[in-house]
């Protein structure tokens, strides 16, 4: 049985320039480096940066990370001010904003959790929505 999410690869074509990104500018914490990739943490998540042929998703498919209420509007503007490219207006709830990293791949910083979008669905559902 799955326990819980146990780390995230993201491929990068220049491992430099994406350690800076994810470690300088969203804050992730560095914890090794070698020739061809390396290893950051965030909170309990591992996150592996690992030089590869790049190939982001052209669909919705993204990977996103919580920041707290008080601090997505300066948090946001660190990060838009770095130059980073938004991919998505937010339309759904709680504070999101939608970012590339350097390779291009989808990222979103989240005020919500999973909680907080299961009480907006009681009150506006998606069509078709089943509850388990």
């Amino acid at each position: 049985m799955l326990k819980g999410l146990n780390h995230i690869t993201i491929a990068v074509s220049e491992l430099e320039k994406s350690l800076t990104f994810y470690a300088s500018i969203l804050g992730m914490k560095p914890v090794v480096k070698w020739d061809s990739g390396a290893y950051l943490s965030v909170s309990d998540l591992w996150v592996c940066l690992s030089v590869d042929d790049v190939s982001p998703a052209k669909d919705y498919s993204h990977i996103s990370f919580t920041v707290a209420e008080a601090d997505f509007h300066s948090y946001c503007s660190k990060v838009l001010s770095s130059g980073a490219e938004t991919w998505k207006k937010n339309t759904s709830e709680g504070e999101s904003l939608y970012i590339l990293d350097p390779d291009g791949h989808k990222l979103e910083i989240h005020v919500g959790s999973l909680e907080s979008r299961l009480e907006e669905l009681k009150s506006s559902p998606y069509k078709g929505l089943k509850w388990y």
